[in-house]
């Protein structure tokens, strides 16, 4: 980035200071959080802009004095080595963000390949992420339910949000678990002891607070039933669940969670937002396919992601070669160590593509 351009951000982070200590900018809340995660996002580049600074006029006055006193030399050579550090760091925190790193998310989890035991490893997969979200301070919302026979679930959909305005939210952590995730084991339902291999599907995308897709009303077919439980009984006396399909494009978006259709109805209209916003984004980025190609979470979500090996306590994830043998642990919510090799990776294709 050119000096013009750095000396943009650093104005930009000083009026947002500005704005920040301004009472009335708090009165809106949701203007309020949109300039704070701004401002945290640049106070990194900020600090290290300035140290960096510091460091280089250190470095010049080192050497003057070097001439008159040997003894500064050791003091040059050691602020010398700090500077390309801090340059390689400017470079990283410069890199183009990912406009929806701070925001929540909606993940859906469906069974596929297995019948009954992918239902069941779709509920392994749920408890593994509500887990995942209590460790993190999270809050974690099931908007709508299919459950199976056994007590797994066909199809589930979970709203998860961070309870902070962080630059790194939801979204930054969780956002390449889409995709198909394997497992193999003994099923519950065999007796003979044989390891089965099945599938369950992970779709997740933001959840922006200012969604730009418009929804035209006449689009949309609204049904109401009654909220069902685990097992199929009624937890409503009334009709407040509510099923949204959008005509255009067939996607369907449950809720059943709130205790009211008008709630139901409002959190519906939410999440069908979100999923036509992100198909929009997709197919915009498929138009880009060769920047696709060199990003982790582009990976089709038809691929193999994933595959979690009870026999050998094993989780492994494909697109990055991570493996370990920690996964009773990453079931209870132990995910840092995968998540950080997703992380690593596309920051790594990223970095290339900007020396490149």
């Amino acid at each position: 980035m050119d000096s013009s351009s750095l000396k943009g951000l650093l104005e930009e982070h000083a009026q947002l200071e500005e704005q920040l200590a301004d009472p009335s900018v708090h009165a809106d809340q949701t203007r309020a959080r949109k300039l704070g995660r701004r401002y945290a996002e640049l106070s990194p580049v900020v600090k290290t802009v300035r140290e960096l600074d510091t460091a280089r006029d250190d470095l010049e006055t080192a050497k003057e004095l070097v001439s008159e006193d040997a003894t500064f030399a050791a003091e040059a050579e050691e602020i010398s080595a700090k500077i390309p550090v801090l340059e390689a760091k400017l470079t990283e925190l410069l890199l183009p963000r990912d406009p929806y790193d701070g925001s929540d998310v909606v993940m859906e989890i469906k069974s596929g390949e297995g019948g009954e035991e992918s239902a069941l490893f779709a509920g392994d997969l749920l408890r593994m992420y509500l887990r995942y979200a209590e460790r993190h301070g999270w809050k974690a919302e099931v908007l709508d339910s299919v459950d199976s026979d056994l007590g797994g679930f066909k199809d589930v959909t979970v709203s998860i949000k961070s309870r902070t305005a962080d630059v790194d939210g939801v979204w930054a952590r969780l956002k390449f678990e889409g995709g198909v995730h394997r497992v193999q084991r003994v099923p519950a339902t065999e007796s003979q002891g044989r390891i089965h291999t099945s599938a369950s599907g992970v779709l997740i995308y933001p959840e922006p607070e200012d969604v730009e897709v418009e929804i035209d009303p006449n689009d949309l077919r609204i049904d109401v039933y009654r909220s069902s439980g685990p097992g199929g009984q009624s937890v409503n006396t009334t009709d407040s669940a509510v099923r949204i399909t959008h005509l255009p494009t067939g996607v369907v978006v449950s809720c059943q969670n709130e205790k009211s259709q008008i709630q139901n109805r409002a959190r519906a209209l939410q999440v069908l937002q979100a999923r036509l916003q992100a198909i929009a984004e997709e197919e915009a980025a498929a138009k880009a396919s060769d920047a696709r190609r060199s990003q982790v979470r582009t990976v089709d979500r038809s691929e193999r992601v994933r595959t979690y090996n009870f026999a050998e306590n094993r989780i492994a994830d494909h697109r990055v070669n991570y493996k370990a043998y920690n996964l009773d642990q990453v079931l209870d919510g132990d995910l840092d160590g995968v998540l950080d090799a997703l992380i690593t990776a596309d920051r790594e294709e990223r970095l290339s593509a900007h020396a490149g």
